[in-house]
């Protein structure tokens, strides 16, 4: 770890970010925040562009959880140390807090931060510890919170139209001012429903974000490309709209 230790704090909750940022302040002067994030998607950009040494997720955040993100981030920053941030039970925690770089139960406990600070300070650099954590983390909170069934159909407005849009039938939403876009073979239509919140009633098999504003259906791209800065361009089968997917994203495209 460099002379003076980096961090990027992952919150979707404005108030508990910010008094985790007022908490570290006090624990570890000599820690920089370099920067925060209230979304997933926001987290990985932030992750990537600053390189931190740290990073404080939170499990659940709007559209990719922290789980998403510390999978993504540590492709290619492997021994960047994650610190989950959590609502659950505090015992349940507790019984695999040996594997994992560390924990914190929201809201923050000076007491624990401290504890945090020191085991941060002392840890080695490699992950391995967190990657068995994150599998815990991941496995708790599928048995806490069983899975909603996924979204199946929408309305949305087109003109002075109403349509009812089957889910499978849509290529992509996109995010545009106060509106969200929703592109199909019939052309675009609009509703009120952000991003994140379509994110969270998907299905996440079928539906990926690929920009901070953009998520996709895997099922009806037709191909992809790659320019020579890492970012991508995706066609559709049933429009001639594409539609640009961020460096950090590209991942989910290895295979085709």
């Amino acid at each position: 770890m460099r002379e003076r230790p980096t961090a990027v704090i992952a919150e979707d909750e404005a108030l508990l970010r910010n008094d985790l940022l007022g908490a570290l302040r006090e624990a570890w002067p000599e820690l920089q925040i370099v920067g925060e994030a209230e979304d997933g998607a926001t987290a990985i950009e932030e992750i990537i562009a600053k390189r931190p040494d740290i990073v404080f997720l939170d499990i659940r955040m709007p559209g990719l959880s922290g789980l998403d993100v510390a999978s993504i981030v540590r492709e290619q920053q492997p021994d960047v140390r994650i610190v989950f941030v959590t609502a659950y039970d505090q015992y349940a925690v507790e019984a695999f807090a040996a594997r994992a770089v560390d924990y914190l139960l929201k809201p923050v406990d000076r007491v624990r931060l401290a504890e945090t600070v020191a085991r941060l300070k002392a840890s080695p650099s490699s992950n391995g510890a967190a990657a068995n954590a994150e599998s815990a983390l991941r496995d708790m909170a599928s048995r806490l919170s069983p899975p909603a069934e996924p979204l199946t159909w929408i309305t949305a407005s087109a003109g002075k139209e109403t349509r009812l849009i089957m889910v499978d039938d849509i290529a992509f939403f996109q995010a545009d001012n106060k509106y969200t876009v929703v592109m199909t073979a019939e052309g675009e239509a609009l509703i009120r429903k952000p991003i994140k919140e379509l994110l969270e009633a998907l299905d996440p098999q079928q539906w990926k974000q690929v920009h901070r504003s953009t998520i996709v259906n895997l099922r009806a791209i037709k191909s992809i490309a790659r320019d020579e800065s890492g970012k991508g361009l995706v066609k559709f089968r049933s429009t001639a709209a594409t539609v640009s997917v961020s460096q950090p994203f590209m991942y989910l495209f290895r295979n085709m």
